[in-house]
């Protein structure tokens, strides 16, 4: 079945029962868990086991949350697994698949197996050796065995069809692999490499749907452009926009929405979502005090120009009120950034349940 992002998200509010969340729902469904693939948007600590630089367990990250301990979350606090899952009434933090200390009782409410540094195109995560799609999707098969193991092959498989996927990628292609560092323009013009781009997060999807997810909810690009980093690196002197990158994001988000709707045809028992990030997250950096916000063009960490991962660190310093940015590094943004995206979603939506 195939809705917009608007249409989708009335039944994403809809599908939730057995636990108390922030959204009064039906008692008939449920959403028993969350889970997440990508990159570090959605990375809840796997990176943290991971033979890769791009890690963030250390400080000043994770700072206002875990008695600010690092989990390997690239914020200062939660990241929109842990709020959609609370939102949903799940449990309030979705852990590492990874996590040595996770337990057998956190399988069935769902984990993350996301990858800071992936990419929907192999080359993204091979380039900071991260943890790749397929590999994840190798994690995930692994998480079935356990988790039927533990709850037993009826209760497994309705867990496994009942749950809510979030699917978190493409930032890295673009303003990785393909403009800064600059490996794919050889093979690709823009339109073709977000082609390509497309029919890799088509395939994945079939494999997922293949190990019994059904409720996938696919992340379209955020615009890059915009972010503090991209700013830096492509926004000239002024550190503007760059309108090349957030315009090959839209090309990507506009491919997105048709190759769905037309993998869903063949997905019987799909329920498969474009979720448009691009929109709301750029209307947050444009008009940041509409939200409550001052800063829209630097991370909290360090200068704010350019300090990401390894280079935000105990050294960096951080600013003095992170409620006040959008972003928490030159990439990521804050815990409270998050929350007002989630929020802002999920308001607009409740208006299709009365």
């Amino acid at each position: 079945m195939w809705m917009d992002s608007w249409s989708w998200f009335g039944v994403f509010l809809c599908v939730m029962s057995c636990c108390e969340g922030s959204v009064k729902l039906p008692p008939n469904v449920t959403v028993p868990a969350v889970f997440a693939f990508g990159d570090s948007i959605v990375d809840q600590g796997m990176n943290n086991h991971a033979a890769t630089l791009i890690k963030c367990n250390f400080p000043p990250y994770g700072k206002d949350l875990n008695a600010g301990v690092p989990t390997g979350r690239f914020s200062n606090g939660k990241t929109p697994p842990d709020l959609i899952a609370k939102e949903l009434g799940v449990k309030d933090l979705i852990p590492a698949y990874l996590d040595p200390n996770l337990k057998t009782r956190d399988l069935p409410t769902g984990v993350s197996f996301a990858s800071g540094g992936c990419g929907f195109d192999p080359q993204t995560a091979q380039l900071v050796s991260a943890i790749s799609l397929s590999d994840q999707l190798n994690h995930f098969k692994d998480y079935i065995g356990k988790l039927k193991a533990a709850v037993g092959e009826e209760k497994g498989n309705f867990i496994l069809a009942n749950s809510l996927y979030l699917l978190v990628a493409g930032s890295d292609d673009l303003a990785n692999t393909y403009f800064t560092i600059g490996i794919r323009r050889k093979q690709y013009d823009i339109a073709s490499y977000t082609d390509f781009m497309v029919s890799s997060a088509s395939s994945f999807i079939e494999e997922l749907y293949d190990l019994g997810a059904r409720r996938i909810a696919v992340f379209g690009a955020p615009p890059i452009g915009c972010l503090p980093a991209q700013r830096t690196l492509a926004g000239g002197l002024a550190r503007m926009c760059s309108e090349e990158e957030n315009q090959a994001a839209r090309l990507f988000n506009n491919k997105l929405p048709p190759a769905l709707s037309s993998l869903a045809k063949g997905l019987s028992q799909s329920r498969l979502v474009y979720i448009n990030i691009y929109d709301p997250l750029l209307d947050l950096i444009l008009h940041p005090q509409k939200h409550g916000f001052e800063v829209s063009d630097k991370g909290c960490c360090g200068t704010g120009n350019i300090e990401v991962v390894i280079l935000c660190n105990k050294l960096s310093g951080t600013c003095s009120d992170d409620s006040k940015y959008i972003f928490w590094d030159s990439y990521h943004p804050t815990e409270r950034a998050y929350k007002v995206l989630v929020d802002q979603i999920l308001e607009k939506y409740i208006k299709y349940l009365e």
